[in-house]
């Protein structure tokens, strides 16, 4: 397993930088602590989310009886549809009716940590399917380690963007953030298509005999 991929196709998938609007908005009204608490909570909850994908994302899908290669060509649409959604400067994992849903909770005074700053808007299927996919790939225990270690940079990288939201804001501006969002579209979507066509040669061996040819 190319050890470098999963975890571009993480930071790419959880891109906090493109959050970091809904960050600021569902935070504004907060104090200095309750916005420092929401930070660690986001950031170890996507740790959480990815880590378990890496561990019993396989078992749960057993448990359902879908084979991987369908797994892998149902990840793989998804991301290639989060990469579209990416590429017209959406974050990956939003919707409308859940950026609304936790503007409501904010006005409510409820904590918006994990939904919907964590799930969906920073982790949720599609980063789901990625850690299931290539946790399929691991061969030793090391690699596996390997993978829920990427949880725990995507973490950090998550809680140093937020802490930093206000500076990134200023400097970047919608438009850089625009721009950095449909960057990381476009290498989302190059790897979608790579998980599409292994999942697809798998479903169906004798795609993979015209493409040799």
């Amino acid at each position: 397993m190319d050890l470098y991929k999963p975890l571009i196709a993480l930071l790419a998938i959880v891109n906090p930088i493109g959050v970091v609007p809904f960050f600021i908005h569902f935070t504004q009204s907060f104090t200095r602590q309750q916005r420092q608490r929401t930070i660690r909570v986001s950031a170890f909850t996507a740790f959480l989310v990815i880590g378990i994908s890496a561990l019993a994302g396989l078992k749960i899908i057993e448990f359902f009886g879908i084979s991987l290669a369908s797994f892998q060509v149902g990840g793989g649409t998804l991301l290639l549809i989060s990469s579209i959604q990416m590429l017209n400067a959406q974050p990956a994992e939003t919707r409308k009716e859940d950026v609304a849903e936790g503007a409501n909770k904010a006005d409510a005074g409820a904590s918006i940590a994990v939904v919907p700053l964590t799930i969906p808007l920073l982790t949720g299927p599609a980063t789901i399917s990625t850690m299931v996919i290539y946790a399929e790939k691991t061969r030793h225990w090391w690699e596996l380690g390997v993978l829920v270690g990427y949880g725990v940079v995507v973490g950090l990288v998550t809680f140093a963007v937020f802490t930093a939201s206000g500076r990134i804001a200023r400097v970047l501006g919608q438009t850089g953030i625009n721009i950095m969002t449909r960057l990381m579209g476009l290498i989302l979507a190059a790897l979608a298509v790579e998980l599409l066509a292994d999942g697809l040669t798998k479903l169906f061996p004798v795609l993979a005999s015209h493409i040799a040819r």
